[in-house]
C-alpha cells in the first residue's frame, strides 16, 4: 500500500470531499488524526468507516477552529503526542459566506479569508518544526478553480488563489530540508454542500464547460492527494494539480 505506516493530519475530514479523501488515504494504508468543526458524531462515524476499510489503522479525531492559532497549536501538538509523529498534513478545512462585493460585510470577508488562509497558514506553521525533527515531510494544501475569480464569492476567490502563492512560497522555503508543499485545486464535485448551495442552472453551468461533462467525486479529490502523500512525488514540489475534469474557470453569473 501506497501510504502504509504515513500518520497523516487532515483538516475537515468528517464531511463533503475531505470525507472521502480520508477513506480513500485509508485505503492505502494511512493513519490518520482528522478534524472537524461541530458534528462530532459525524466525526465518530467517520471514524468508523476508516477502521472498517483498515481495521489496523491509528485514527484519532479532534475538534478544532482553524481560525484560532492558538487552538491549532494545541490540537497540533496533541496529534503529534498521539500519533507519535506526523509525515503529512492536509489542509482541507473550509466554509463558505457569499454575497457581491458591494454587499460583503467585514465579517463576511474576514470569516472565509481567515478560514481558508489564515487557518493554512496555522497549520503549516504548527508542523514546520515536526517535519525538521522528521527530516521531511509533505503539506498538501487545497485551493480551488474559484482561483481563477468567482462572482459573489470575491472572499473565497481571494483566499483560495491566496493559497497558491503561500504554497509556493512555503515549498521554497523548506524544499532543502526535504519539506514538500504542493497545492490540490478542486474544480466542481458532488457533494452535501454543493448540493446545497447550487441551484440546477449553476451545475449544468459547471459540467457544460468542464471537458468531462460532469461533477467529480470526493474519491478522485483523494486520489490526488495519495499521489502528493506517497512516494510517487518524490520529485514534485511547489505544483498546482488542477484536479477539475477540465473545468479551467468559473462561469459567470
Amino acid at each position: 500500500m501506497l501510504l502504509e505506516g504515513k500518520n497523516v493530519f487532515f483538516t475537515g475530514g468528517s464531511r463533503g470531499i475531505g470525507h472521502d479523501a480520508v477513506l480513500e488515504l485509508a485505503k492505502h494504508g494511512a493513519n490518520i488524526a482528522f478534524t472537524y468543526v461541530n458534528n462530532e458524531a459525524s466525526a465518530a462515524k467517520t471514524a468508523e468507516e476508516i477502521k472498517a476499510i483498515n481495521p489496523n489503522a491509528k485514527v484519532m479525531f479532534y475538534q478544532l477552529n482553524v481560525k484560532d492559532s492558538k487552538q491549532v497549536e494545541k490540537v497540533a501538538d496533541k496529534a503529534i503526542e498521539d500519533m507519535g509523529s506526523i509525515n503529512v498534513v492536509v489542509n482541507n478545512a473550509g466554509n463558505l459566506n457569499d454575497n457581491l462585493v458591494v454587499n460583503m460585510s467585514d465579517e463576511q470577508w474576514f470569516d472565509v479569508i481567515n478560514t481558508h488562509l489564515s487557518g493554512t497558514f496555522f497549520v503549516c506553521r504548527s508542523f514546520i518544526n515536526e517535519f525538521l525533527y522528521n527530516k521531511g515531510g509533505k503539506f498538501i494544501n487545497t485551493s480551488s478553480i474559484t482561483y481563477t475569480g468567482s462572482a459573489g464569492q470575491a472572499n473565497y476567490s481571494a483566499a483560495k488563489a491566496g493559497i497558491i502563492g503561500f504554497s509556493r512560497a512555503l515549498a521554497k522555503e523548506w524544499g532543502k530540508k526535504n519539506i514538500y508543499t504542493n497545492i490540490i485545486v478542486p474544480g466542481y464535485y458532488d457533494t452535501e454542500l454543493t448540493r446545497a448551495n447550487a441551484t440546477e442552472i449553476v451545475v449544468d453551468n459547471f459540467v457544460r464547460m468542464s471537458s468531462l461533462k460532469r461533477a467529480g467525486q470526493g474519491y478522485e479529490y483523494g486520489r490526488a492527494i495519495v499521489f502528493f502523500a506517497s512516494d510517487l512525488s518524490s520529485f514534485v514540489n511547489g505544483h498546482v494539480l488542477e484536479v477539475t475534469g477540465g473545468l479551467e474557470t468559473i462561469p459567470p453569473i
